[in-house]
This record gives C-alpha cells, sequence and structure tokens, in this order.
C-alpha cells in the first residue's frame, strides 16, 4: 500500500509539471520521448483516517494543471488502441487531445458522441481492464497503472462542464408518433432513453424505487459516486423530454405485455439488473445480524441510513464487521461499514489479494481507511446467541491455492482442521448478485438462460416480439459502461425497428 501524499502536495507538483511543458503545448513540440517522460499525474484524495468517518468524496478530481499535463502524455496513436478497449468506443485520442490544448468543452462533446454519463463512467468503470488495459504507454512501461489516466481525465471534463454550467442537452429530432418503454433505470435504461429520445421517440422510463439511477444510486456509495452527479444526468434527460414513471414494478404494477398493448407502447426495452443476492448456504445465515451486501447498502445508499433521526430506514449499529467476498461491492460494504461506525472491519476472502476481482484502487483505499483482509478463509457457520438471535460471530475454514480453474484463478483448497472463530456482531454476505426473476417469470415469452438471464440476438432483441433487453439482467453482474454498451446496441435496433 502506498503512502498518502496530501491533495495540496500533489497539485503543487502537476503545477510544477505543467509549467515544465507548457511551452511546449503552445507550440505543439512535445515530442513521443517528451511525452513518455511526463510523470503520472495521481489522483488527490482525502486524508484516509478522516474520510473513513465521512460520506463525503474520497476521489478529489485533478487541478486544471494536472489534467492538461496527463492528457498531454498521450502518444496519439494511429491504431488507437485505447478506443477498441471501451465498450462505446468513446473518441478516445480525440478527447485527450482536446484536453492536452486545454479545450474541456471540446473534450466532453467528444465523449458525449458515444457516452452520456462521462462523471459517472470517469468514475466508477474499470478503466484498467479496458481503455487503460490497451493504452500504448501503459505497455511501455510495463505497467497498467502507468498507463495514460482515460477515466480521471472523463470524469475532468464532466466536472468543469457541470460546475461551469456548460452543459448542453442533446438534440431530439421532429416526434415520430412512435412510444419507447424502458424498465429500469440503471446505465441500460438511461442510455436507451437518451438514444431513442434523440431519435424522436416519445420515451418513458419505469423504475421499481423511488429515485432513478438502479445501481447507480442504490449500490455504488456517495463516497465513490455522489448522487447528485447521477441526479443531474437524469434531470437532463428530462429536459430532453423524457418522461419517468417511478414506484412502478413492472412484473407488479403492469406486466410487460400491458405495456406494449394496454398503455399502447411500439417497444420495450428490459434492463432491470441482477437484483437478487447470493447467499452460502451455510447454517446462521437467519440470524439478525446477517445481511446482503445488497441490503446493507441500499438502506446506505438509497435510503441515506446514516442521516439518524431523517431517515425514514434503520441501519444496524454494529461494532466488529465481517465482510465476506472479494469485489468492489464488497469493498463498498465494508467501507461503508466504517462510516456507520463499526471501530473494527474485516473483509475474509478464500483467495489472496492478487486473485481479487475488486478494482486495485477500491482495495487500497479500503486498506488505507482501516479495513482489515483475511485472505485463504472462508466461512462455514454463522455463529449467534440463541436467545436474542444475534450474531456473535463467524466460524471460518483456512485455504491454500491449488490449480487454475475455469476462470483463470488459482483454486482455493480447504486445509483439514484448520477451523477457527472470528467474534463479529454483524456479517455482510457479498458473493455478487443473480438476475432479477420477475420479469421473466411473469412474461413467459421472454426465455432465459439456466441462470435466469434474458436471452438475446447480436441487436439485443429478446424473444418476445418488439422486447429488448441488456445490461445485468443479460450479461449478470457487470460493468456501468458495458452495460451501457448493450444500452447502445438496443437503441439502434430499436429505432431501425421503428423506422420501418
Amino acid at each position: 500500500m502506498a503512502e498518502h501524499i496530501p491533495a495540496q502536495q500533489l497539485a503543487e507538483a502537476g503545477a510544477a509539471e505543467y509549467k515544465k511543458i507548457e511551452e511546449k503545448i503552445k507550440t505543439a513540440s512535445l515530442a513521443n520521448k517528451d511525452r513518455m517522460a511526463i510523470p503520472l499525474q495521481v489522483m488527490p484524495t482525502g486524508e484516509p483516517k478522516v474520510r473513513a468517518r465521512e460520506m463525503s468524496e474520497v476521489a478529489l478530481g485533478y487541478t486544471m494543471e494536472q489534467a492538461v499535463v496527463e492528457a498531454n502524455r498521450c502518444l496519439q496513436c494511429k491504431n488507437q488502441p485505447c478506443v477498441k478497449g471501451c465498450p462505446v468506443e468513446v473518441h478516445i485520442p480525440e478527447f485527450l487531445a482536446q484536453v492536452a490544448q486545454g479545450k474541456f468543452k471540446e473534450a466532453v462533446g467528444i465523449i458525449k458522441q458515444t457516452n452520456l454519463l462521462p462523471a459517472i463512467c470517469g468514475r466508477v468503470c474499470p478503466q484498467e481492464k479496458q481503455c487503460q488495459g490497451q493504452c500504448t504507454v501503459g505497455k511501455v512501461h510495463k505497467s497498467v497503472e502507468q498507463a495514460v489516466s482515460i477515466g480521471r481525465l472523463e470524469r475532468f471534463v464532466a466536472d468543469w462542464e457541470r460546475t461551469n454550467n456548460q452543459i448542453s442537452i442533446p438534440e431530439v429530432a421532429a416526434s415520430t408518433g412512435k412510444k419507447v418503454a424502458v424498465i429500469g433505470s440503471g446505465p441500460a435504461g438511461l442510455t436507451v432513453a437518451a438514444d431513442c429520445r434523440r431519435a424522436g421517440h416519445d420515451v418513458t422510463v419505469f423504475e421499481a424505487f423511488h429515485k432513478a439511477g438502479g445501481v447507480m444510486v442504490y449500490g455504488i456509495p456517495e463516497f465513490r459516486l455522489p448522487k447528485s452527479i447521477v441526479a443531474k444526468e437524469v434531470d437532463n434527460l428530462k429536459k430532453m423530454g423524457v418522461k419517468f414513471e417511478m414506484n412502478f414494478l413492472v412484473g407488479r404494477t403492469s406486466t410487460v405485455q400491458q405495456i406494449l398493448t394496454e398503455k399502447g407502447y411500439d417497444a420495450a426495452f428490459v434492463g432491470t439488473g441482477a437484483g437478487l443476492p447470493k447467499f452460502f448456504g451455510i447454517p446462521g445465515e437467519n440470524y439478525i445480524g446477517v445481511f446482503s451486501a445488497n441490503e446493507y447498502l441500499t438502506r446506505a445508499n438509497l435510503m441515506k441510513a446514516y442521516e439518524k433521526g431523517k431517515a425514514d430506514t434503520p441501519y444496524y449499529e454494529a461494532k466488529t464487521v465481517v465482510v465476506c467476498g472479494g469485489g468492489n461491492v464488497a469493498m463498498d460494504a465494508a467501507r461503508m461499514a466504517l462510516r456507520l461506525g463499526a471501530e473494527k472491519v474485516y473483509v475474509v476472502y478464500r483467495r489472496t489479494r492478487t486473485e481479487m476481482p475488486a478494482r486495485k484502487e477500491e482495495v487500497d483505499h479500503a486498506e488505507e481507511e482501516g479495513v482489515e483482509f483475511r485472505f485463504l478463509e472462508n466461512p462455514v457457520e454463522i455463529l449467534g446467541d440463541a436467545e436474542t438471535g444475534r450474531v456473535t460471530g463467524l466460524k471460518a475454514l483456512s485455504y491454500e491455492l491449488g490449480e487454475p480453474d475455469a476462470s483463470g484463478r488459482r483454486r482455493p483448497v480447504a486445509i483439514k482442521g484448520s477451523e477457527h472463530d472470528i467474534p463479529c456482531d454483524c456479517v455482510i454476505v457479498a458473493l455478487g448478485n443473480n438476475s432479477n426473476p420477475l420479469i421473466p417469470r411473469t412474461t413467459p415469452e421472454i426465455k432465459t438462460d439456466d441462470r435466469g438471464h434474458i436471452q438475446v440476438d447480436e441487436t439485443q432483441e429478446t424473444s418476445m416480439t418488439k422486447v429488448w433487453a441488456g445490461g445485468d439482467i443479460v450479461l449478470g453482474a457487470a460493468t456501468v459502461i458495458l452495460a451501457m454498451g448493450e444500452g447502445r446496441k438496443a437503441a439502434a435496433s430499436i429505432n431501425a425497428y421503428l423506422a420501418k
């Protein structure tokens, strides 16, 4: 774990680097050798022990000088490998070239040609596995961590646009008289809503919760993605003419068939996500104090349980919390537990740090904040008090790594006789989610696979006429940008269908 560097120190270092290359930027005389010598600009973050007890955003964003310096590290490769790594094919070199010249409005305009949610994607997308994973600069330095910080620059220009009131609402074509229903307001649904509305269709988003945004509001914590940013993006869609019907549970309030017939919609997109949490199936999971990460985070994120005395929902007060899992959701739950007052938070994971699917940045932030990792351990039973019904601990087994499994990660093998107890008063299970089963159960015309994922063709069309689907309901738990990529494909197909 690297030592935390104060934001002011990073800002000063960025300003010094900017001065070094300022003249060459003006005269467009930076050679590739010069670009390769520019140091990576580290993202400023809040002081770990302070931020661990606050809901404010951890990553503070680049200064203007840092952004310009970082963008000038881009080599402007002709084959553009970074674009191939982006699920929505943002014109990355073009937008970076504008940032490198300090032309932030032009930069964000380029991004929004293919991605209408840059402030969100810049914060939560795993760029290191996508665009940055393909970056030539990272490959020359033999480290993806040394790649050009595309995501941080995407966030910078999107934030610049918002804070400087430079947001431009996309143009909407003349009305086609066609109606599109979007079921679910997560990243896939919002993308479909935007693209179909731009084509001139009448678009309504049906959302089961009382706030729009899907996983971006109920799953991702405020300290990673401020909810005001999601609300602003939803507001922009409303300005385009997209309508929202909240507290509308498709499959209960109305079925998909009723939306198409009784409500008269010409096409529907299903983007209901993966909201059915998985559990271990071990003894003790029904004790008070055992939560799915989904419920734990929804109470805190969507319902703001941390606002004691104000929130309509309570949260479970605990001193020692054990989070089971190694993904981004496990990191979010562990870090949220600190912010809800836990004195000690453990993450129990049956492999090692190397195999963890969570983003390295999130793991590092959790460790900085005081989360303790217990690798090569896995629960076999949750212990509790028979009288109160409350959690008192976790019985775990120790593991060692064997041969790689189908995922390429080394398989954890239990060590016989290694059972041991971990005292705690709260257990959060973060093993991922299954697809939301409600729509497939109430709409037999929509075919699913054996895992409950809706089956689609290459254009995201389902087996039911006039119905498309995308995002986690198709992919299983995926990323915001992958869901958006599916939304773009679906919208293009819907628009083509409605143009016939």
